[in-house]
């Protein structure tokens, strides 16, 4: 084994695959995975569905067992934060205050949930990104009691189902003109909206809080608009941003996330970026995309693993995304921002046991689709995506054609 050492800074979906990518890739030297949770690395996607309804434990979704990363010889580092990065010195400076030095370096610290203003003065309103945040709140998950959820995309929206299903009061109360306003037509939205409604859930759009109200203890959330609803406790799920400031400090280029290029590769040729932190260029949307997804983490990281290993591959993979709302699965694939015609084929009804998709369209390519109950149209809308194909909505929306007949259009 040569002396040669790559530290990966974060242990979630992106840090974790990296590590063990880099050993099938043929590194031979030293690794350590640094995580600044007291936790074997674990899926996030679950949080706020299985581990949050009781369904699964914290052991049932690690993302790999211990003893695969001793198999591997990767040095896993929990309850540690990585303080300070010295390029010229090639050293980061942990918490502990142990130096540790490089040289490789992966940048995979991910992103930290929005905040509410004045949250910290309560003890009931919590945000959802870590284990110990479902932790804090299950117990107050009790049948009957009262829970306001600010924020209507998908981590609010799935744990408003989550917690819904356990027989809970749910108010969902959405800055935007709509639920998933950012990331779906309205189409979508409509549909989501009908859905949590049929189930019991009250959601409030087009309205910002302006103030938590009570004593050490939220008990009513005020809205700008003077309406106002009680609760036991508060969830905000409100957005994330990128864990930048160690590469800020480290004079890194950064826009909104840590700028890598088509290769993972930061502009420090010795340090590499993947996951939830990392602005990439992607050649099929012709702009930089920083993409919050298991998938483009776990993807990203493993190009960023062969090429810090000494190969060449660049990262321009179609992004798809999926949530589980009751027994709803929503699948989706590319980005629908700009797409100025959608193919509605099946039926959109809430009622309805047929699913349908949603197919984007930008100047008659193919940009994106929502996919509920429709695994074929899923799959056939990667392949769609990726070749950037020409297929006319009412072909699309025609079910007289077969799924396979729309991809030979």
């Amino acid at each position: 084994m040569n002396e040669q050492t790559c530290i990966v800074v974060g242990a979630s979906h992106a840090g974790t695959t990296l590590a063990l990518q880099l050993r099938r890739e043929g590194w031979t030297g030293k690794i350590l995975l640094v995580s600044e949770e007291n936790e074997l690395p674990y899926h996030r996607p679950p949080l706020s569905k299985e581990l949050l309804a009781g369904k699964k434990t914290l052991d049932e979704i690690r993302l790999r067992p211990a003893k695969l990363f001793a198999d591997n010889d990767v040095e896993l580092m929990l309850n540690t934060r990585v303080e300070k990065l010295d390029r010229e010195a090639k050293c980061v400076t942990l918490s502990d205050g142990s130096f540790r030095h490089y040289d490789k370096l992966a940048i995979c610290t991910g992103a930290t949930v929005r905040t509410l203003p004045s949250s910290e003065n309560f003890n009931n309103v919590f945000t959802i990104r870590n284990a110990s945040d479902i932790e804090k709140f299950r117990p107050l998950a009790i049948p009957g009691r009262k829970v306001v959820i600010v924020g209507g995309g998908y981590i609010g929206l799935e744990a408003a189902a989550v917690l819904r299903n356990m027989e809970l009061e749910v108010t969902v109360i959405e800055a935007a003109q709509r639920v998933l306003e950012r990331v779906t037509s309205e189409v979508m939205s409509a549909y989501m909206t009908q859905l949590h409604a049929s189930r019991g859930v009250t959601i409030v759009t087009n309205t910002m809080v302006s103030e938590l109200r009570g004593e050490g203890s939220v008990q009513t959330v005020v809205c700008a608009d003077g309406s106002a609803f009680e609760a036991d406790f508060v969830i905000a799920g409100i957005g994330v941003m990128p864990n930048v400031a160690l590469c800020e400090e480290a004079g890194l280029a950064t826009d909104r996330g840590v700028l890598v290029d088509e290769y993972a590769q930061t502009t420090d040729a010795n340090i590499y970026a993947a996951g939830d932190c990392a602005r990439h260029p992607s050649a099929l949307y012709r702009r930089s995309l920083l993409l919050e997804s298991v998938q483009n983490a776990t993807d990203q990281s493993r190009v960023a693993a062969a090429n810090i290993c000494g190969k060449v591959i660049a990262y321009d993979a179609v992004p798809w995304f999926w949530s589980d709302q009751y027994e709803i699965k929503l699948q989706m694939v590319g980005l629908s921002e700009g797409f100025d015609e959608i193919a509605i084929r099946g039926t959109t009804e809430v009622d309805s046991e047929s699913g349908f998709a949603l197919f984007y369209l930008k100047e008659g390519v193919v940009i994106a689709a929502d996919c509920v109950g429709r695994p074929k149209e899923f799959m056939l809308a990667k392949k769609l995506v990726k070749e950037q194909a020409i297929v006319t909505a009412a072909r699309l929306a025609d079910e007289s054609f077969e799924v396979a007949a729309l991809a030979t259009a």
